[in-house]
């Protein structure tokens, strides 16, 4: 129940994916099959890698990082899945004055042959809430200015193309915004994409809307589980929306434990964000 209109059907691109028998795992929620998380220490950042692979078997991880220009900035080998790596003056993800991102390619590697690869786009920054200054971003205040972004169009309803999405960033970039909050669903990863080149602040969160609905428990868990997992690596995230206006069709002792519990899921599954909800009681 909401005040927008909900299509069905498939509506965002569709591949056929054909892999070998080791392979970066596709069932993991959706996910990529590389989580990035960067901890900024001083001038460096400290990287933790975790892959998450189908029939590991003695296969390596070759990691390549590359800073926004091309350029190689250092390599590594690892026979486990989670590793680490250290990237020393690191340039920072500065919103939208510079939006610095760096890529990582992750070889599958066994015998020599390369069995499949992935490539990431992250950033590395750091960001703060207080009830006096607001919001910074890599230490300095950071008022943040934005938008609520639905994602259809006149004759198009949800069925987007790049075109569009790259018209709505651009047209939210042209009034001056550098936050964003992304209503009330998961948007498109082209769109998330956009949002971390750009340098927009996200707020991203899952379509618990207006009535609460004891039986879709397990959907809520579910779908916070497919959000944080996808979009974990998307640098210009940094809040979890619980859900919009729920209050509007009454409280419950069940409603507030749904709630809790999502926000513990979001911190034991992402502990580098914060988790928010949008209110309203009638």
């Amino acid at each position: 129940m909401a005040d927008f209109t909900f299509y069905g059907g498939i509506y965002r691109p569709v591949s056929l994916i054909i892999t070998n028998k080791q392979h970066f795992d596709l069932d993991f929620y959706g996910a990529p099959g590389v989580a990035v998380t960067p901890v900024v220490d001083g001038n460096n950042a400290n990287v933790t890698v975790d892959a998450y692979v189908t029939n590991h078997d003695g296969a390596i991880l070759v990691a390549t990082l590359k800073n926004n220009e091309g350029e190689e900035v250092l390599t590594k080998t690892s026979e486990k899945l989670s590793f680490d790596f250290v990237i020393e003056n690191v340039h920072l993800w500065d919103g939208v004055e510079d939006p610095y991102l760096y890529t990582l390619k992750l070889d599958l590697v066994k015998d020599g042959v390369v069995l499949d690869n992935k490539e990431v786009r992250f950033g590395a920054r750091t960001f703060k809430v207080t009830p006096e200054g607001g919001f910074y971003l890599n230490g300095r205040s950071y008022p943040l200015r934005g938008v609520s972004r639905h994602q259809d169009r006149k004759d198009l309803g949800w069925a987007l193309s790049e075109k569009e999405h790259k018209e709505d960033m651009e047209l939210i970039k042209e009034v001056g915004a550098n936050t964003i909050r992304l209503a009330h669903y998961q948007h498109s990863q082209y769109f998330y994409d956009l949002c971390d080149e750009y340098g927009m602040v996200i707020w991203a969160e899952i379509p618990f809307i207006s009535s609460f609905m004891p039986n879709a428990y397990d959907n809520t868990i579910s779908q916070m589980k497919e959000l944080v997992y996808q979009n974990y690596n998307h640098t210009s995230i940094v809040c979890w929306g619980l859900s919009n206006e729920i209050t509007i069709s009454g409280e419950s002792d069940a409603l507030l434990k749904n709630h809790h519990d999502l926000n513990d899921l979001c911190h034991e599954l992402d502990k580098t964000r914060l988790t928010t909800m949008a209110s309203v009681s009638m």
